[in-house]
């Protein structure tokens, strides 16, 4: 039996309970990456207005994903609540169980920047932003507490969680704007609060993949994208940064937001080459099958897309837009590739198979 979420072993016979029992929990990175692609694309529709129409149609097909998702997601945690639970425990797995409420707050992102639907966007971010909190907890104290983790299953999969703490304020700091005294400040503190554990376990994080990648055996088949998802927290923490210093003008007179935002950034680029190379050696090798995890290719891509966009305007560089530019052609070639993939496991029931 596979220990990585994603993977496609097949199982003659599989049921329909077998199918929803076995729903792996990373399926929400699709909609991460959806939702980073339409936004990204509308920021860039301001030099080519054309992207405008693709973006729009975007945000409502990732709102119909994330529905479909939805259902089995929730109907799994009701009828099969000893696999969710047995998931949850996994030394890898557990991991990826944040994509649910990550998904929640990129969906809040999405209806602030089209539309600004206010309302909408506070109704999908709290309960996201919450649960984001509940799982950093719960899949911690899990490792913490446990005997069952060792170096093999220390993978860049671990990003997530706290990817799903620095990405709270990307929506949250611009809601906490629109609140009454009192509950603007309360909003603000949870806020910072979330950045700043999600960026210190960031950086354990990084460590521990560091150490893995270097005196450990080669991350296995099906997790080689997650190689990107260090791009995610290089990408949100920049944007998480801007946005609250919008909500706090007197925090962007120094410019100390802006060049942590670049250090950040820098390394963003950095990254972005390694796990290119690191990706087209395994593809070579013949350790490129897809599987799940190939949406980890999308959502990090995408956070550094937004970074540079949001970085190389306010600060007037013109090639940090561009590289920004380069990275969202990137991001879309890989984002519909991965999509065909994902629709023909599905057609072919790879996908809905216990793994």
């Amino acid at each position: 039996m596979s220990t990585t979420p994603g993977t496609t072993t097949a199982a003659a016979g599989a049921t329909p309970v077998n199918w929803l029992q076995a729903f792996a929990p990373g399926w929400f990175a699709a909609v991460m990456g959806t939702g980073v692609l339409a936004v990204t694309l509308h920021f860039y529709a301001r030099l080519v207005p054309a992207l405008e129409t693709p973006a729009v149609g975007l945000h409502w097909l990732n709102v119909v994903f994330f529905v479909l998702l939805a259902g089995p997601w929730l109907a799994r945690w009701v009828r099969h609540t000893a696999a969710a639970l047995a998931s949850l425990r996994h030394p890898v797995q557990a991991h990826f169980y944040p994509t649910f409420s990550i998904a929640l707050i990129v969906l809040a992102l999405q209806f602030l920047v089209f539309g600004h639907h206010t309302g909408v966007a506070l109704a999908l971010w709290l309960p996201g932003a919450l649960l984001t909190v509940v799982f950093s907890f719960a899949i911690l104290a899990l490792v913490f507490h446990g005997d069952t983790v060792s170096l093999e299953h220390v993978t860049p999969a671990m990003f997530i969680p706290p990817v799903g703490l620095v990405v709270i304020p990307v929506a949250g700091a611009p809601l906490a704007a629109t609140f009454g005294p009192g509950w603007r400040e309360l909003a603000l503190v949870f806020n910072w609060a979330a950045l700043g554990a999600g960026s210190l376990l960031y950086i354990g994080v990084l460590g521990l993949t560091m150490f893995r990648y270097v005196l450990g055996k080669r991350v296995g088949r099906p997790l080689v994208p997650t190689a990107w998802v260090n791009l995610g927290p290089l990408g949100v923490i920049p944007v998480s940064l801007l946005n609250l210093a919008e909500a706090m003008p007197e925090l962007a007179a120094g410019g100390v937001v802006q060049v942590a935002g670049l250090l950040l950034w820098g390394f963003g680029v950095w990254w972005l080459l390694m796990a290119s190379i690191l990706t087209l050696s395994a593809a070579r090798r013949g350790d490129l099958p897809f599987a799940l995890s190939w949406w980890a290719f999308t959502f990090p891509l995408g956070a550094f897309v937004a970074a540079s966009w949001r970085l190389g305007t306010q600060l007037g560089l013109a090639p940090v837009v561009a590289v920004g530019a380069l990275a969202l052609a990137l991001l879309a070639g890989l984002w519909l590739v991965t999509l065909v993939q994902t629709l023909r496991g599905i057609a072919s029931g790879a996908l809905l198979r216990p793994h």
